[in-house]
């Protein structure tokens, strides 16, 4: 089945208008997903809508209410909804261009995939306004309407086509100066901070989605298929939890052997530190007492 375009309208760049259709860019098809269940019969819980005193209603019944007061409501009807006029409702113009870098991560809130409509013009104007972007280096900032509320809007060259992502309001953002206000401002070890550097360093690389897997997901999947296999699940013993518990490291400690486990597997060789004399006399010693030993036995 072919996908379903989530919104249908313009493209508009001043004097150049395009058509154009938007795809969601993400999928909840893997999702795991779980009903609630009644227990004593095994059956799926549904639900209905209810009003107080009156019981179940019908849908064409209800409308939108805002509340001002306790149970108190204004009323909007669905044709008022549609009257509100949005010059965005079916167009985006792109009204202003800014480096990616310059908006913050948290704005972003969901990623569509944009393509032409299916005419020549729009397959034409589409390219130029995709080129345009990816040789200016820029990303287009706009405003669209969908399904009752109005976004701002980020558009970036992607592949042969463009990228679409809502953008939440400043309003939406919650500060982060107040949650952050009970850390407290300490000054960090230079060792350690050396250490945690060349770690990050070690681990650098270009960023790949496929590298990453739910760990979680692939649990839940073990789960129900042993419930669905034995319909039983073997507990984790005391044992076990308790060493998850007991499981504190030393900080600097943990630093150390990370680095250091990281440079084994990367092959690197860290430099050796001169070892001293007394050092190299006990590590000669062993030696040749293992010597020793291994004669004597074969012996």
């Amino acid at each position: 089945m072919a996908a379903r375009a989530y919104w249908k309208g313009h493209l508009r760049l001043s004097l150049v208008t395009i058509g154009v259709e938007l795809y969601s860019a993400v999928t909840q098809a893997n999702r795991l997903t779980f009903h609630q269940i009644h227990r004593p019969s095994e059956k799926r819980i549904r639900y209905q809508k209810v009003a107080p005193g009156v019981g179940p209603v019908d849908p064409d019944e209800i409308v939108k209410g805002y509340e001002i007061d306790p149970d108190n409501y204004v009323l909007v009807e669905p044709e008022e909804l549609d009257a509100i006029k949005l010059e965005s409702r079916h167009t985006i113009d792109l009204v202003q261009f800014v480096d990616h870098c310059e908006i913050d991560p948290r704005y972003f809130n969901r990623p569509y995939y944009v393509v032409p409509a299916e005419t020549e013009v729009a397959l034409e104007g589409f390219s130029v306004i995709r080129d345009a972007l990816r040789q200016s280096e820029r990303v287009g900032l706009g405003q669209m309407a969908s399904r009752g509320r109005d976004y701002v809007v980020a558009i970036k060259p992607c592949g042969a086509g463009l990228l679409l992502e809502t953008l939440r309001y400043a309003e939406e953002i919650r500060e982060s100066e107040r949650v952050f206000a009970g850390i407290e401002d300490i000054d960090v070890e230079e060792d350690m901070l050396s250490l945690a550097t060349e770690l990050i360093d070690r681990k650098s690389a270009p960023f790949d989605a496929q590298a990453f897997k739910s760990q979680y997901v692939e649990a839940l999947r073990e789960l129900i298929e042993e419930k669905r296999a034995t319909g039983d699940v073997a507990a984790a013993s005391d044992e076990a939890l308790a060493a998850r518990r007991d499981n504190v490291v030393d900080l600097m400690d943990a630093l150390k052997k990370s680095v250091g486990r990281d440079r084994k597997s990367s092959g690197k060789k860290a430099a050796k530190k001169p070892t001293s004399k007394k050092s190299a006399a006990k590590k000669a010693a062993s030696k040749q007492s293992r010597s020793g030993a291994s004669r004597r036995k074969s012996g």
